[in-house]
């Protein structure tokens, strides 16, 4: 006789680095958690310094990986209590720190066609795609499940360009970023 088992519920697998677009991607995941009645499962994936190769040849890097991975759960804690005001976001689910890439991470942990996997956009200058591998791209060569790319904050933009002129010390134009601010809707 067979058994009748329940579909599991889905989980959103969100990738967490603590930088703002991996923030937006929470907040967008913990909505869409809620309004699917799903788990949300934020997860912050690390690699030794170097990679797992450079770290297997050195014999200080076997006593540096504790302080590595506890350096990596407090930068995860932070930006759920950034995001929630706390390390509880009223979902089920749990939050991960996976040793590993962050992209293959994701799509071993959403290995049910119902779950989703969560990514923010990140930069989009081709400097930082030739350096650094796109994980939301490394997602969708490779998920069975759908994933979600959420673009960053439209206040990102600005916060950027106030960074760069900061850089170069020119002066900073408050009149047109009173004038930006004003055409952002409250609560955005």
């Amino acid at each position: 006789m067979s058994e009748f088992h329940l579909p599991s519920t889905a989980r959103l697998a969100v990738g967490v680095s603590g930088s703002p677009g991996s923030l937006t991607a929470l907040v967008r995941a913990a909505e869409e958690a809620r309004r699917r009645g799903a788990e949300l499962w934020p997860v912050l994936a690390w690699e030794p310094p170097g990679g797992d190769l450079a770290a297997r040849r050195s014999p200080a890097a076997a006593v540096m990986v504790p302080q590595w991975e506890r350096m990596a759960r407090e930068r995860l804690l932070k930006a759920l209590r950034d995001v929630f005001g706390g390390t509880d976001s009223g979902l089920p689910g749990e939050a991960l720190v996976a040793r590993g890439a962050p992209g293959r991470a994701l799509v071993q942990l959403a290995d049910r066609e119902s779950d989703v996997i969560v990514v923010g956009t990140g930069r989009q200058g081709r400097l930082h795609r030739a350096l650094w591998p796109s994980v939301g791209r490394y997602c969708l060569a490779h998920a069975g499940c759908p994933v979600l790319a959420v673009p960053p904050s439209p206040l990102q933009a600005a916060l950027d360009a106030v960074h760069r002129r900061n850089l170069l010390r020119l002066r900073l134009d408050t009149g047109r970023l009173e004038r930006e601010f004003d055409t952002v809707p409250p609560g955005a």
